[in-house]
């Protein structure tokens, strides 16, 4: 049937997008339909026609020309047609694949003069009324539609529609689509969405907005394994409760409530524990922007304001887009890498003389929470010194979210493991013996961050990797076929691969690289002393620090025996801290190492610091006498002061000079002390620890009657080895072993 184009008989008639015909030809489409052979005889008064690539839907009206066809002017528009057109609309019969599971509108003002204020729309009223005003339209993507909700006049444009094929992968989507414009019936258990148009002068309240709710923020698959992160279960639950919690729930809720969005999130923490990877991967998990990410150093610039400007570009495409959006607006991620870099205390002089660093941490601060705050945004920064980061920047309503990515525990290592072998696993490349004995090896990588792990296992590969190699032939090409990591490449791989805050075995076997004597009950009682106070630390949960001193004359063996033990005892983090490693370091570098030591003992779960001569680090001498009270202070102040939460810190000092420190009130810092004696003369420890030496037992009974003062276990063995090597023979002449001792001072 051809019709013309023409008006519509009353302007109320065009905000139900519908459009209207002669009554007469209304009963000639009808009839068309029913005696149409492919059509289903179904009694639906409704009639939709198709123009275009647009379907309407057609009511009668009897001030319509028979010939004519009444439209409004966007449905002209919309349909690109012109008043007195000729057309030959067809009968549009919807099918099941047709039906539209979810419809999103953007909505925007119909009059062309903006409001002094925005017109508040409540989406979920909204929706209501467009269900029952719209039941059983056919809506395209584009087409607008004049909607008048509670006085004001809407114009609202669809931009998305979701068909219930769309969720069959199976289903075929040929039906519900001509000339690749997508079409969707609207029927009461559609869902509509709303999202304000960009410039829109609107406040959409409810929780029928797009992306106002209805826990689309996180896609609906993912997992933490996949994006390679293991270890941060704990982390990833507060991260979620406090800075994604509250934007799954719709807008209108968290308004009920009275809060905003967590705005900022610290990842702090030692170096390769997972900040970055967290900070990269957690923006695949979302259903927002792609994040941002910047390193700190990369916003500093040579020009003047050239550093602030950096900063608001970072957050210009969250600014336009929550004034055009409103509530709806998707969530922007920036992600600060080495935030230290510029976020430095105001005041303290970073960036010069001019002022560079202070102004950066304005301009950060006015962007995050300033007059005009954004609730759409997220700023993650990362840093390995939170105690550098601008105090005003860390408050809650900016980076208030503060998680510490420590070094990962058993459970943590056992998935960094399990992520970074699975490669191997699923090729085949991976031995049989090998993920029985994960646990086994995630227990031997005490203190081993994520990063160190993925080195212990890409070590591993690479014993495997030269196992194929011929290294007689490396022009060969390898056998791939016998390429395979068996359990023994991770053996070797934990000798090979050493932990940043792991304990350095090396260096403290080099205090009894002689062996230890056990010269009998003096050396008895000190061990079973240490061992006792090294079991509390282990197994108690209401001691989280113990200091024991161990006092004695020079070459007792006092580091040694500390040393030993606290090799022998299996914590995962012992450092040592002695004056040979601060030659040439003012008073102020000294306490600032002896402090960043124990800051690095406190990422352990469990840790001990070896202090070795005291008298010797504080700088004492007997001359006036002097010390340097800088570090006397810092040592008073780090022994008293307790470790972190669910952390434990053992600390062993040695001194020769005990009284000394009485006189400084340092004794008393400590929790025990005990007292590594000298060997008594004609005592049978002499005689143990010479035997034990290689000295014949004739001989050493006859240096041990010889020996009329006491003498420590040290310089008893140096004697003893002058001794053998000037006797010329296996057995020690008596008189050179005392010309020897009388060579020493003795």
């Amino acid at each position: 049937m051809s019709l013309k184009v023409e008006n519509l008989p009353k302007n109320s008639l065009a905000y139900s997008n519908a459009v209207y015909l002669n009554p007469a030809a209304i009963a000639q489409f009808k009839e068309s339909r029913t005696t149409d052979p492919e059509s289903s005889a179904d009694n639906d008064p409704k009639l939709l026609l198709s123009i275009g690539y647009y379907v309407f839907l057609a009511l009668p009206h009897a001030s319509v020309s028979p010939s004519g066809l009444a439209m409004n002017g966007l449905q002209r528009q919309c349909a690109s047609l012109t008043l007195n057109q000729p057309l030959t609309p067809s009968i549009f019969l919807p099918t099941a694949s047709t039906t539209a599971s979810t419809v999103t509108f953007q909505i925007d003002l119909l009059a062309k003069s903006k409001p002094n204020n925005p017109v508040p729309v409540d989406t979920d009223a909204l929706a209501e009324i467009f269900k029952i005003t719209y039941d059983q339209h056919v809506i395209a993507v584009g087409q607008t539609i004049a909607v008048d909700f509670e006085g004001n006049k809407l114009k609202v444009t669809c931009s998305s529609v979701e068909n219930l094929s769309d969720l069959d992968d199976s289903a075929s989507n040929a039906e519900n689509t001509m000339s690749d414009v997508k079409l969707g019936q609207i029927l009461q258990p559609s869902t509509v969405l709303f999202a304000k148009a960009g410039g829109a002068s609107l406040s959409l309240t409810g929780s029928s907005q797009s992306g106002g709710g209805g826990g689309t923020i996180f896609n609906k698959k993912f997992d933490f394994v996949s994006l390679g992160i293991g270890g941060l279960d704990e982390q990833f639950n507060t991260i979620f409760r406090r800075a994604f919690a509250s934007r799954i729930w719709p807008s209108h809720v968290v308004k009920s409530m009275g809060i905003n969005h967590c705005r900022g999130i610290l990842l702090y923490g030692p170096p390769g524990c997972g900040k970055t990877l967290i900070a990269r991967q957690i923006g695949k998990s979302l259903n927002s922007h792609p994040p941002k990410i910047v390193n700190g150093p990369e916003i500093l610039d040579k020009y003047v304001g050239g550093s602030e400007e950096k900063i608001r570009a970072l957050f210009a495409d969250a600014e336009k887009e929550q004034l055009a959006q409103g509530d709806a607006s998707q969530l922007h991620i920036i992600i600060l890498d080495e935030m230290d870099a510029i976020c430095k205390s105001r005041g303290s002089g970073a960036g010069g003389n001019t002022g560079v660093g202070d102004s950066v941490v304005n301009q950060l601060l006015s962007k995050i929470d300033g007059v005009d705050a954004l609730n759409n945004i997220l700023l993650i920064g990362m840093t390995n010194r939170k105690d550098m980061i601008d105090d005003a920047l860390l408050r809650p309503g900016r980076l208030e979210l503060h998680i510490e990515i420590g070094l990962p525990d058993l459970k943590g290592r056992n998935q960094i493991l399990n992520i970074h072998t699975k490669p191997m696993r699923e090729a085949g490349r991976l031995n049989s013996d090998v993920v029985p004995g994960l646990p086994t090896i995630a227990e031997k990588s005490k203190n081993f961050s994520g990063a160190e792990i993925e080195g212990l296992v890409r070590s591993a590969s690479s014993f495997a990797l030269s196992r194929a190699i011929d290294p007689k032939d490396l022009s060969k090409a390898p056998d791939v076929s016998s390429l395979e990591v068996v359990y023994e490449d991770f053996t070797r791989a934990l000798s090979e691969v050493e932990p940043k805050f792991g304990a350095k075995t090396a260096d403290m076997q080099a205090y009894y690289r002689g062996g230890m004597v056990n010269y009998g009950e003096p050396f008895e009682s000190m061990t079973e002393t240490v061992n006792r106070v090294i079991e509390q630390m282990k197994t108690s949960t209401k001691t989280p620090l113990m200091s024991l001193l161990i006092s004695g004359e020079a070459e007792t063996g006092k580091t040694a025996l500390a040393a030993h033990l606290a090799n022998a005892s299996g914590i995962p983090f012992v450092r040592v801290i002695s004056a040979d490693t601060m030659i040439g370091m003012s008073e102020s570098g000294k306490a600032l190492e002896i402090n960043r030591n124990f800051m690095e003992a406190y990422k352990s779960p469990l840790s001990l610091i070896l202090i070795d001569d005291l008298e010797r680090l504080i700088e004492y001498i007997r001359v006036g006498p002097r010390f340097s009270n800088q570090v006397l202070q810092a040592l008073l102040v780090l022994l008293k002061k307790p470790p972190p939460e669910d952390k434990k810190l053992l600390v062993i000092a040695t001194t020769s000079i005990p009284l000394l420190l009485e006189d400084l009130s340092l004794t008393q810092s400590f929790s025990l002390q005990v007292s590594c004696p000298q060997l008594e003369p004609s005592s049978p420890s002499i005689k143990t620890v010479l035997t034990d030496s290689g000295v014949e037992e004739q001989d050493a009974s006859a240096i041990s009657q010889a020996i009329t003062q006491p003498i420590g276990i040290k310089t008893l063995l140096m004697v003893t080895e002058m001794a053998r090597s000037n006797s010329g023979g296996e057995r020690i002449d008596l008189n050179i072993f005392l010309e020897c001792l009388h060579t020493v001072g003795y």
